[in-house]
């Protein structure tokens, strides 16, 4: 008679790999999750205990365990600056109820003069020059506030600067005229519109201008005029007025062939976003709702429509260092893969505090790009990992999250290392992804051509 074989390694014991059993919601499956690698497998419901027993697996896991954890802290810690997003001035042609910067700024805030915008791009030359490598251009995006107030001297540098970095403009579309366009799909441009309605009733609730008058019509005839461009990205922030509209949103944005889209929930960064504040349940219901529509255009066209904030998720799970956006990862990427920076010249860790002063870590002119990175504000962003968070320290879904946003957690705690608002959002939209990887159709989510460049480090077969 053999010896029977025993487990070199016992899940959750002694020195043993430690797994969580995340319920997604399927008929089938179930996801085991190693939280601190993200490493995963789906399991049919009736195989979790033999699961447990699987020498072959177990040990297999933790052969691979060590490099699992280094690319995950690698993504984590050992990334360095390669975009940067600037706001040409700080004033603003609208006044949504959820934006980052205070009324008083978007009424009077500065507006950068060319000499300075180019003093800026210049500093900017010499410090991605040593952060940025393998001919690759860094990013700098035109953000707002409304970035085309300024547009005179952003199409300047943009002409003069081209060469040295990739440009994308972020903008309401109020004043994005067929000139502008022109100049924008041929100078290869990014460009993204926000939107929040497939209709005025909708939209104009939130995106209004100072008078209280809406501008859908703005960004609707914006839309037209750049239907099919590939370097198109629409916007659409979930809000109390919008949330029962994103499939009906989606469905609007495939009509006028827009490829990507993001379907951001709203910040609570400032008091008046309260007043339009979604419903969690209703709003995951409504974006799960929106995901099945843009699947079902896909299905029936052949042509899918993007929804990048999701597809950031499954790529989390599916590939985690080929992820592009930095929000649901801790410590995010706001003052490590990016940073802002202000009409004033102020350097923030993102955006969303810039109209938090204790997160102003110098002035780009005066200060050295590299002591800004060091700074007090910088150094806590970098501290801020799921790990330190108590509710998020031993979630099973902790690096597929990541805990946004601490700029509305210091904003409504004055502490960043809390949660973000959304937290059942997030599990929802995880669940949804490992259903969608569970019936084989996540490739439907993504862009064609997402794997390209990419090698798979390991994969197990069930002996």
């Amino acid at each position: 008679m053999k010896n029977k074989q025993v487990l070199k390694y016992h899940i959750n014991a002694g020195n043993g790999p430690f797994f969580q059993f995340l319920d997604i919601s399927h008929d089938y499956y179930v996801a085991a999750i190693n939280p601190d690698t993200a490493f995963w497998s789906l399991i049919k419901k009736e195989e979790i205990a033999a699961t447990l027993h699987d020498r072959h697996f177990v040990n297999s896991f933790r052969k691979s365990e060590k490099k699992f954890l280094t690319e995950m802290n690698t993504l984590r810690f050992g990334l360095l600056p390669a975009a940067a997003y600037i706001n040409p001035t700080d004033r603003c042609n609208s006044n949504c109820p959820y934006c980052y910067l205070s009324e008083e700024s978007r009424m009077n805030g500065e507006l950068l003069s060319y000499e300075n915008l180019t003093i800026i791009l210049q500093k900017l030359m010499i410090y991605f020059s040593n952060t940025v490598k393998n001919a690759r251009k860094p990013d700098i995006i035109f953000h707002g506030a409304e970035p085309l107030l300024n547009a005179d001297t952003l199409f300047r540098v943009i002409t003069e600067f081209k060469k040295h970095f990739n440009f994308g403009i972020q903008t309401n579309a109020i004043l994005l005229d067929s000139d502008k366009i022109a100049f924008i799909k041929k100078n290869e441009l990014g460009i993204g519109i926000s939107l929040d309605g497939t209709q005025a009733d909708i939209n104009d609730i939130t995106r209004k201008k100072w008078d209280n008058t809406g501008y859908f019509n703005n960004s609707i005839n914006a839309l037209e005029k750049l239907r099919n461009y590939n370097r198109l990205n629409v916007m659409c922030t979930i809000n109390s007025a919008n949330v029962r509209n994103l499939p009906d949103m989606v469905e609007f944005l495939h009509d006028y062939n827009v490829s990507s889209c993001m379907l951001n929930m709203i910040r609570r960064t400032m008091e008046k976003a309260e007043s339009v504040l979604p419903d969690e349940d209703i709003a995951s219901s409504f974006f799960i709702k929106a995901l099945d529509k843009s699947h079902e255009l896909f299905r029936k066209s052949g042509r899918k429509i993007i929804i990048s904030n999701f597809a950031n998720i499954i790529l989390s799970i599916v590939a985690p260092t080929a992820r592009n956006l930095m929000c649901d990862i801790s410590p995010c990427g706001g003052g490590r893969c990016f940073f802002a920076i202000s009409a004033s010249g102020d350097i923030y860790p993102c955006s969303e505090f810039l109209s938090i002063k204790d997160f102003n870590a110098g002035n780009i002119f005066t200060r050295n790009i590299e002591n800004v990175l060091t700074s007090p504000p910088f150094l806590a962003m970098l501290d801020r990992t799921c790990e330190k968070i108590d509710d998020c320290k031993n979630c099973s879904i902790k690096h597929y999250c990541g805990a946004p946003c601490p700029a509305e957690a210091f904003s409504r705690k004055l502490n960043i290392l809390n949660k973000g608002t959304f937290c059942n959002f997030y599990i929802e939209q995880a669940k949804y992804a490992f259903r969608l990887i569970a019936d084989q159709k996540a490739d439907d989510f993504l862009p064609d051509g997402w794997d390209s460049s990419i090698t798979a480090s390991y994969q197990y077969e069930k002996k």
